[in-house]
């Protein structure tokens, strides 16, 4: 289960020479739990939560309460993001450029560094700053250490014994260089592959005070690499713990606010109308069959649900409220349903192109490729308010001709005659329309792709892609993996509710 809902490959961290404990993933919970706060506040809040249907009245509940369950939400959404986002990172703290909490910390550090550089420079040198300096940079590289790391753990604490180098700095014996050469040695042993080159650098500076602030600079790096490699390798030991804890907040939750299962119950029961009737059948698949098929489709509630998660791809956000038990990842379906409706226009292009221009270029994979990036690049902004679809489809027809004749050309084909320049300009122009024939069926056998791909349960092969897709196939299983991967977690921990639910609605029809 764990391998099928989690394809992704983790990044630098997962490149770590093996040096990871459990100190490192505290700190990664620890700098996470903010970030996760920030997103399920700004992420989470379905925009038409005051027109929720109250099918029981909501009970009164206390400070204490409140406060309580939103912690349990806040902890449950860590869990969630670290298991269902496999590309989920700790990123350094950036402060914002010429804010005060920047402007503070700089005032600070310079302080600090200004003071060390003073003390070395005494005759003869005081080293008070430099041996805590040491102490805090022995902890940090013991903290990287494995239980069964004996060795290395021995070396550093021989080496970097703080009572011995405060006694070789009274006496006038320490050598603070061969101390920094040490530490370098061991931070090339224990960072990532990635930090090799930044580590080295540190070898070509001379000068003790810059060189301990780079020395600092490189293990805060190490900090975040080693908290990205232990989020990784327990993410399979916590996917086995989190379904039980998200079900048993969220039916905290549905304890204190009993009507938290409305929008779900909307959401199941159009879903299961819309499969009864068709009503939808050329705007969505039929649940077990291909879409647009004539035969009444067989409603279970494993097809209710998949038709169901279908179409929260094709959901008015801003007009609708998100079913509860999907609202924490309305912001990754709504950025599904972005790139599957810029992937329908892509792949609506490519099919109109290769078909007026054919035999020409179709044949040809450096144009076909040269032209899914081109086209990519003009609708990448698709997402945002200030995107017209239908100025961009006027530019991508233009090129596109362009790119045609220029192909054509170096091929010693027919020249692109003006009439079929005009047809094909008039072809990408129409798809800025939703209703468009040729872009209806590019967005239908998309999410017939993807209700075959959901309904063959935990198969790592992904099926056939149909007709037509092929230009935009590696981009399309790419969101696929995502979108399954998603819904499969989803069932994980919410299918019990989902059945209580269905159980009722399938027994009326």
């Amino acid at each position: 289960m764990s391998e099928n809902l989690d394809k992704s490959h983790v990044d630098e961290a997962g490149e770590l020479k093996p040096a990871a404990s459990e100190q490192g993933l505290e700190g990664a919970l620890e700098c996470s739990d903010e970030t996760v706060q920030k997103k399920v506040k700004s992420d989470s809040v379905s925009p038409q939560r005051a027109g929720r249907p109250h099918s029981s009245p909501p009970r009164l509940v206390t400070v204490e309460e409140l406060l309580e369950t939103a912690k349990g939400v806040t902890n449950m959404a860590l869990a969630h993001e670290i298991v269902v986002n496999g590309d989920f990172r700790i990123n350094a703290v950036e402060l914002a450029e010429g804010s005060l909490e920047k402007r503070v910390k700089e005032i600070v550090h310079k302080a600090f560094w200004d003071c060390l550089s003073v003390q070395l420079s005494e005759d003869p040198p005081t080293y008070d700053h430099a041996i805590k300096l040491v102490g805090e940079i022995k902890e940090t590289l013991l903290s990287f250490l494995l239980p069964g790391h004996t060795r290395l753990r021995n070396q550093i604490t021989e080496v970097l014994d703080v009572e011995l180098i405060k006694q070789e700095a009274e006496n006038g014996a320490l050598d603070i260089s061969k101390l920094a050469e040490f530490i370098i040695g061991m931070m090339g042993i224990l960072c990532a592959p990635a930090r090799d080159e930044e580590v080295k650098k540190l070898k070509d500076i001379k000068e003790i005070v810059p060189l301990f602030r780079a020395i600092f600079s490189v293990l805060d790096l190490m900090k975040v690499d080693m908290a990205n490699f232990a989020i990784s390798s327990i993410r399979p030991h916590l996917m086995q713990q989190s379904v039980e804890y998200e079900r048993k907040k969220f039916q905290e939750v549905l304890e204190k606010q009993p009507n938290s299962l409305d929008f779900v119950t909307q959401w199941l029961e159009e879903a299961s109308n819309d499969l009864l009737t068709q009503k939808y059948k050329h705007a969505l698949p039929a649940g077990g069959g291909a879409a647009g098929s004539g035969d009444a489709p067989l409603l279970t509630p494993v097809s209710v649900q998949n038709y169901a998660y279908l179409k929260l791809l094709k959901w008015d956000h801003l007009q609708r409220p998100f079913p509860e038990t999907v609202l924490m990842d309305q912001s990754r379906f709504q950025e599904l349903q972005l790139q599957l409706e810029q992937l329908a226009i892509l792949g609506a292009v490519l099919l109109v192109t290769f078909s007026t221009a054919a035999p020409g270029v179709s044949g040809h994979a450096d144009f076909a490729e040269k032209l899914k990036m081109m086209v990519k690049i003009l609708l990448t902004d698709m997402h945002l308010p200030s995107f017209h679809l239908e100025d961009a489809l006027t530019s991508i027809g233009e090129k596109v001709c362009l790119e045609v004749s220029s192909c054509l050309s170096l091929c010693g084909s027919s020249p692109f005659s003006i009439s079929k320049e005009t047809v094909l300009k008039g072809q990408i122009q129409a798809l800025a329309s939703p209703d468009d024939p040729i872009r209806r069926i590019m967005e239908s056998r998309i999410l017939t792709f993807l209700e075959t791909y959901l309904a063959s349960g935990h198969q790592k092969l992904l099926p056939t892609v149909p007709g037509g897709l092929g230009p935009i196939q590696k981009e399309l299983e790419e969101v696929a993996v995502k979108f399954v991967r998603l819904v499969n977690y989803n069932k994980m921990v919410f299918c019990p509710y989902y059945d209580a639910i269905l159980s009722k609605l399938l027994l009326r029809s």
